[in-house]
């Protein structure tokens, strides 16, 4: 009688949230599951509530039990949060508190932003196509300080009847040094250039951020190419030759429109996926993953979702996570590979394409795995 075989099994907790969010999440589970059945490699997966859905079912857009689920898993995966209907709600219980808590809560201060063109979709971005042929580039944002959690915040009413809101961009040195140490490691892995972007000539926090990044290219990163740029230009760059950048490191609120900017140079927001990593501890490596795009209420419920970036979220934390480089290599050459053979959703189509939904991207993408595995 044989051994038992041997399967590497990985704890997966999985957030469908909101909008398009469970359609995108389902997409991705499906690919998974291929990979379950043909890689080795098993999944004990477990879902719980975020976002707006998670206001519904408990009052909160951030429960402490999916949080507390999520901080135990080996990997988290997150659809979307949001969507008109919750647009009234006190700041406290908007959906998009709890994508913030969540990232928060693991850690995961370094969010990995690839803006990867590929070949075949060139003519559908808004750009000239030999402008973004051939693009790869990596946005590293820093996830969880900045403005986004800088205190004081709030909205008060002054004597006269105003209003006046406060939002504090605040950042410490460690905050700062941890990011762009992590973004010269990843420039290290691939073409050894890197591009500060901050706002040194009008912000304090500019100003200190600069000069960490300069103190830890002299002392350990001296390999690497550094340039520093203002993000007002850096978001103009983007768009006039953002084949000049190779990996650009920034700040959570720049990192937040620059990387949104550079998805539109791909064809369409629903090609990037994203990984939001936290600092190692032994063995352990805090994980989001999640694509970019929001949850287009519009569309939600209609497999009309273009499930690519989520997809690709799975490839990187295949690559990541659990350092299966072939096998994220192998689900990057699926999806180009579906692509080439000019299977389009929506978002992406172009003339002469055949047109597919959520569902059908997924299966193609499925039998694509199929073939390039034999």
């Amino acid at each position: 009688m044989g051994a038992e075989p041997f399967f590497d099994m990985h704890k997966i907790y999985m957030t469908p949230g909101d909008g398009i969010g469970p359609e995108v999440m389902d997409a991705t589970r499906r690919v998974m599951g291929w990979y379950s059945q043909n890689r080795n490699f098993a999944f004990d997966s477990q879902e719980g509530p975020i976002g707006g859905a998670a206001y519904e079912a408990t009052g909160t857009p951030d429960p402490d039990q999916t949080m507390a689920d999520a901080k135990a898993a080996d990997a988290v995966f997150l659809g979307a949060v949001g969507g008109p209907q919750w647009d009234s709600l006190p700041y406290d219980k908007k959906p998009e508190r709890g994508l913030l808590r969540i990232r928060k809560e693991l850690g995961a201060f370094a969010n990995l932003r690839p803006a990867i063109c590929f070949d075949a979709l060139k003519d559908a971005s808004s750009l000239k196509p030999e402008i973004v042929s051939g693009l790869d580039i990596l946005i590293v944002r820093e996830l969880t300080g900045g403005v986004y959690f800088g205190e004081p915040k709030g909205t008060t009413v002054l004597p006269d009847g105003q209003k006046r809101a406060v939002d504090t961009q605040v950042y410490t040195s460690s905050e700062i040094e941890r990011i762009i140490r992590a973004a010269f490691e990843l420039a290290r892995l691939r073409n050894k250039r890197l591009a500060s972007a901050e706002k040194s000539n009008v912000m304090m926090t500019g100003i200190l951020w600069r000069e960490i990044a300069n103190h830890l290219h002299k002392t350990e990163f001296q390999d690497v190419e550094l340039t520093h740029i203002l993000a007002d230009n850096c978001a103009m760059q983007l768009v006039r030759n953002p084949k000049q950048f190779d990996v650009i490191v920034t700040d959570n609120l720049f990192g937040d429109v620059l990387s949104d900017e550079a998805a539109q140079l791909t064809g369409s927001i629903g090609m990037l996926p994203s990984a939001s990593l936290g600092a190692r501890k032994g063995e352990y490596l805090p994980a989001l993953y999640e694509p970019i795009h929001g949850s287009a209420p519009d569309i939600a419920g209609k497999d009309l979702a273009n499930p690519i970036a989520s997809i690709l979220s799975f490839a990187m934390c295949l690559r990541y996570s659990f350092e299966r480089r072939e096998d994220a290599a192998l689900l990057d050459k699926a999806v180009e590979t579906v692509l080439q053979e000019g299977y389009r959703t929506g978002d992406i189509m172009q003339p002469g394409m055949n047109k597919v939904g959520t569902s059908a991207m997924t299966s193609t993408i499925l039998k694509a795995l199929d073939r390039l595995a034999v």
